[in-house]
């Protein structure tokens, strides 16, 4: 059976995800919620304001999990939000949809190594300061006997 697929026009009808995503140590929902932003964004700003509600619809989550995975990407550097505001008929002012802004990918990358090298770093210290302990207990130890 020969089957033809139709025609699809990959600047329209798909979206690029880098492929540093994978390396950057996020949880499904993360990857989920980043990818839809990209899937959402105008390739020229590199922006765009789905609401919490919207995301959840499309990814099946609550709009809780959304918001905290939101929270993670930005912390994470991947993305930025602002607040906006919107208008009504009446003239008063309510809140709307966050702004995203999403970054460069390499911003991210870097954010993970300088994270993944403190972590490192950390850990030498607390080994450092562990065996000193160690050394200390047992000149203690034998000084007691």
């Amino acid at each position: 059976m020969n089957r033809k697929y139709p025609k699809r026009n990959p600047i329209k009808d798909y979206f690029p995800l880098p492929n540093e995503i994978f390396c950057l140590g996020l949880s499904y929902g993360e990857i989920a919620v980043y990818s839809y932003l990209l899937y959402c964004e105008n390739r020229k700003t590199f922006q765009c304001y789905p609401s919490y509600k919207t995301i959840g619809k499309a990814l099946g989550m609550s709009r809780n999990t959304v918001c905290k995975y939101v929270s993670r990407l930005e912390e994470r550097e991947l993305i930025t939000t602002q607040q906006t505001s919107v208008f009504t008929r009446e003239n008063k002012k309510l809140n709307g949809n966050l702004l995203y802004t999403i970054l460069p990918i390499e911003q991210a990358k870097d954010y993970f190594y300088k994270r993944q090298l403190e972590n490192l770093d950390r850990t030498i210290a607390e080994d450092k300061q562990r065996k000193r302990f160690e050394k200390l207990n047992l000149k203690q130890n034998k000084q007691a006997v």
